[in-house]
């Protein structure tokens, strides 16, 4: 053993010495200036500073808790009232007076059409001309709904182009297909006399160019009251006039 003892300290010599222990360092390696036990720590551990602020004492009663927000009725959330608000038919810009009204002019086409009804953005009743018109010519034994909405739409671009260049004041595309629509009812009866006689002798043709003559006047009657483009219907009847009659050739032949 004695050997062993004398082969450790002859392999590795250090000045460290047991004695040195009993003055302690820090990390830096300068000495401590209190021994161990000598420093005071907190008995609370680490505080974040928005928790150190004094609480306020409870002043509510046990059993009655204070009330920190207000409950709003349903009423206020949604409106002052209920019965205010619109219909929802109305919402969705479809208004049955408003439609019987525009049906009323068309039919009689020496009654002074209101502009400020006819400047409204109506496809309510347009769309359930269009497909009425097509009911009566598939009764008729044609199948013709493209052509139908095929031609209404090239002649509501070709028409609200024109009326631009017209008016002063300009007019919306929805206008313009709205009163296109509506003056094709008469247009309709054309296609159900289509069901039960037929249109290529002279009659048909006097029928024809009557209903042609109807849908063309009506139509340009709610033009030039929503435009203010007085003094120039003829000038509004005569594309008019080229378009309902395609619609005619179709109920026809």
């Amino acid at each position: 053993m004695s050997g062993f003892d004398s082969f450790n300290t002859e392999f590795f010599q250090t000045s460290y010495s047991i004695e040195d222990q009993a003055q302690p360092y820090d990390y830096s390696g300068r000495p401590y200036s209190k021994p161990y036990g000598g420093y005071e720590y907190p008995q609370q551990g680490f505080v974040p500073p928005d928790m150190m602020q004094q609480q306020q004492p409870y002043t509510g009663q046990i059993y009655q808790p204070t009330q920190g927000y207000t409950p709003t009725s349903a009423q206020s959330f949604y409106g002052s009232n209920f019965e205010d608000e619109p219909p929802l038919l109305e919402e969705l810009g479809i208004n049955f007076d408003h439609i019987w009204q525009k049906t009323l002019t068309v039919l009689h086409p020496l009654k002074v059409a209101d502009g400020n009804i006819m400047n409204e953005t109506d496809l309510a009743g347009p769309m359930v001309f269009c497909l009425a018109f097509g009911a009566t010519l598939l009764l008729a034994g044609k199948i013709q709904f493209g052509y139908v909405y095929g031609i209404s739409a090239i002649g509501c671009v070709g028409m609200f182009c024109l009326l631009n260049l017209m008016s002063m004041t300009g007019v919306s595309f929805g206008c313009v297909a709205s009163v296109l629509g509506y003056c094709l009812l008469p247009m309709i009866l054309l296609s159900s006399f289509a069901i039960l006689f037929s249109l290529q002798g002279v009659m048909g043709i006097i029928l024809t160019a009557g209903i042609i003559g109807w849908c063309s006047f009506s139509a340009s009657k709610i033009f030039i009251s929503a435009l203010a483009m007085e003094g120039q219907q003829l000038l509004v009847a005569y594309p008019c006039a080229l378009l309902y009659g395609v619609f005619a050739l179709i109920s026809v032949f």
